[in-house]
């Protein structure tokens, strides 16, 4: 087992830091195409909307034949994605990269349900996810650092470097990595409508208020990260390079807090439910202080803005995977990514559209969904509807 779970977070690894690599890259390329900040958070948007449609099929999917073949096709699509993606000689194939990588990304959804599969316990499905949380804050450490240094060379550079990677990480899942999953679901009917297993999910009474508190979260960061580069600039005049070190020390944050204290403090001396509450707060004041406009400010609140979404991640993911039917997880982990790809539909044209009349509300207006996330925990408290 645990030979798998290395090949598992290292193919996870791979990925993430080929994604690093381009975050704090991308706005800076696409405005050199002369598009204006909101055209830059809708090429965000239309991967996240491909990703919507897909991620509940493709964890049905996963819980029928496999995640094995799922992960293989998806990697793949993230490699032709980029290399469209850097090759662009125009606003539309911009799009048109952007729609390949969102049409089959199930990558970190299906990875979770590798973790998910071979857990023996609550406390190892949690350690698991957070592990996996602990891979994309490494990725998220070395890859916007290597991007800010690669973009000095040109700011497509990063994103065939990224397509490279792409491509050699579902060369070497293909001959490594092995199937986890064989309790499989053959006569459950795949989802193609991905409105569907929402609507289920809707009907859940046990799952459902941590469905809603998973999307509330989702819109609060993804709201302020769509912006983050864009902001950065505006805001304090940073460029790629030092847009990319940012991104290195959210990483190593997050990173420390999901691969070493997750396990040995956070776990050991609060439950899930404890730690929802205090990172929804530390979230939100990382957000306040984000877009106060004030640089020390700013910089203060990159821990606060790391921390939160570090554990909220994994806690609120562990939460949903304790409570779900062992024989659909893939699915239900899948919902739980259509929903963050509906917040990252609806995160960027939100905040691309404030960020137009003032560049600091996209955060104030984050700190309002947390505000309101913070009101549903409460009410499942009071409910007695938490684990």
């Amino acid at each position: 087992m645990q030979k798998e779970k290395l090949i598992i977070v290292f193919t996870v690894l791979v990925e993430v830091i080929g994604f690093g690599i381009v975050i704090p890259i991308l706005p800076f390329y696409v405005t050199s195409f002369g598009v204006t900040p909101f055209v830059v958070t809708l090429l965000f948007a239309s991967f996240s909307f491909f990703a919507f449609l897909s991620a509940p099929f493709l964890g049905s999917l996963s819980d029928r034949i496999g995640r094995r073949p799922v992960l293989l096709v998806s990697i793949f699509s993230t490699s032709v994605g980029w290399f469209v993606f850097a090759s662009a000689t125009s606003v539309p194939m911009l799009f048109v990269g952007r729609i390949i990588d969102g049409a089959a990304a199930g990558n970190f959804t299906i990875a979770q349900s590798y973790l998910v599969d071979i857990a023996r316990d609550d406390k190892e499905r949690a350690t698991n996810l957070g592990i996996i949380g602990a891979a994309f804050g490494i990725g998220l450490i070395v890859g916007p650092l290597l991007g800010g240094i690669l973009s000095n060379i040109s700011h497509e550079f990063p994103f065939w470097v990224a397509g490279v990677l792409a491509l050699a990480n579902a060369i070497t899942a293909y001959f490594f990595l092995p199937e986890t999953h064989h309790d499989r679901g053959q006569h459950q009917r795949l989802t193609f409508n991905p409105l569907r297993p929402l609507y289920r999910a809707t009907q859940d009474v046990t799952l459902r208020p941590l469905f809603l508190a998973w999307l509330l979260f989702a819109l609060a960061f993804v709201t302020a990260q769509s912006v983050f580069a864009l902001y950065s600039d505006a805001a304090f005049g940073f460029d790629s390079f030092k847009t990319g070190i940012l991104f290195t020390v959210i990483g190593l944050v997050v990173a420390l807090n999901q691969g070493i204290l997750l396990k040995h403090f956070w776990l050991k001396r609060y439950s899930e439910s404890s730690l929802e509450w205090g990172m929804l707060i530390v979230f939100g004041v990382g957000l306040l202080l984000m877009g106060s406009g004030v640089v020390w400010f700013f910089y203060l609140s990159l821990p606060f803005y790391a921390l939160g979404q570090a554990v909220l991640r994994v806690v609120i993911t562990s939460q949903v995977a304790g409570a779900a039917d062992p024989s659909i997880k893939g699915e239900t982990l899948g919902i739980l990514s259509a929903l963050m790809s509906a917040a990252m539909i609806a995160g960027p044209l939100i905040g691309g559209a404030l960020f137009e009349i003032d560049p600091h509300t996209p955060f104030f207006v984050g700190v309002c969904f947390v505000a309101l996330a913070i009101i549903n925990k409460t009410h499942r408290s009071s409910a007695g509807t938490v684990r």
